[in-house]
């Protein structure tokens, strides 16, 4: 018998991890910005998915090229994904339907490990960021036990769900920080809303500044229960591992690359980690996208 070489191993990784299946589109909201949610349909990906975790998704069956879109919510045998349109092949996928088929690859990807002895979750997602962050923090509240996710979003355009005030209180931030996102306060979990832009009720500044608010109250117990969490653009991921290194605090960052195949054949999206072996190239899509932030070359 051929040995298997190692990259037969790594092939074989994901084998019956990742699914093809033709999703139903079962709801569509728009929020302004050209940002998108949908709930689909796709039982399979459903039922393996992780928060981390991702889809390939074909926009239009005119399109070769699939794109990759992070999961926000699994509820039953459906996704949900939150998306910007950014260029032609989102633009079509806006188009679709109620009833419209669309084909779902996935789920892909390494997602978040949160350990039980850090149970103090700091999640922080900006922008498109955000939909892994819900999908963690739905996943721990879930998990019951001392699990206590604290959550802070931040966005430059209006926020992709209606704001409300929150009755959970956070006495690290000035009483007029009240905005929340709405499925957070009714899951019980403490948000704040980060932006420059000015909206109601939202924290003045970056989403590492209000998250710096946070930790610089915490005793030297706090911190060692403590871990971050955090997806968004590569600015504000730097920024989040530069203040994990600070208070000396593990982190995992999900990487935003771009992708063709999405599962290991092309290589188009390898970023430098460091390893116990010395540097070396990894694939955001099936060796990420999360990394531990203090190990990725920034």
């Amino acid at each position: 018998m051929t040995p298997i070489n190692a990259a037969q191993k790594e092939a074989q990784r994901n084998r019956n991890t990742i699914f093809v299946e033709d999703g139903e589109l079962l709801r569509i909201d728009e929020f302004p910005g050209e940002q998108f949610v949908m709930r689909i349909r796709a039982p399979k990906c459903a039922a393996a998915a992780q928060p981390g975790s991702f889809v390939h998704i074909t926009c239009d069956d005119s399109l070769p090229m699939r794109r990759p879109l992070s999961i926000m919510r699994v509820e039953d045998d459906c996704i949900d994904i939150l998306y910007k349109i950014v260029g032609d092949g989102l633009r079509r996928l806006a188009k679709k339907r109620t009833g419209d088929s669309i084909s779902v690859l996935g789920p892909i990807g390494q997602g978040f490990r949160p350990s039980s002895q850090r149970p103090n979750t700091l999640l922080i997602g900006g922008g498109v960021g955000i939909p892994p962050m819900v999908f963690l923090a739905d996943f721990l509240r879930q998990q019951g036990g001392n699990w206590a996710p604290l959550a802070i979003l931040g966005s430059e355009l209006p926020f992709p769900f209606e704001t409300m005030s929150s009755d959970i209180s956070t006495p690290w931030v000035d009483g007029s920080v009240d905005a929340t996102m709405p499925l957070m306060e009714n899951w019980g979990i403490p948000c704040r809303l980060a932006t420059l832009a000015g909206f109601d009720g939202c924290f003045d500044g970056y989403v590492t500044d209000l998250a710096e608010r946070w930790l610089s109250t915490l005793s030297a117990d706090e911190r060692l229960a403590t871990e971050i969490f955090s997806c968004g653009p590569t600015p504000m991921l730097k920024a989040v591992a530069a203040l994990a290194e600070k208070y000396d605090l593990p982190c995992q960052v999900s990487l935003e690359e771009f992708m063709a195949c999405a599962v290991g054949g092309c290589a188009g999206c390898a970023v430098k980690i460091r390893t116990p072996e010395g540097d070396a190239m990894k694939r955001v899509c099936v060796d990420g996208p999360v990394f531990d932030a203090a190990t990725v070359t920034w």
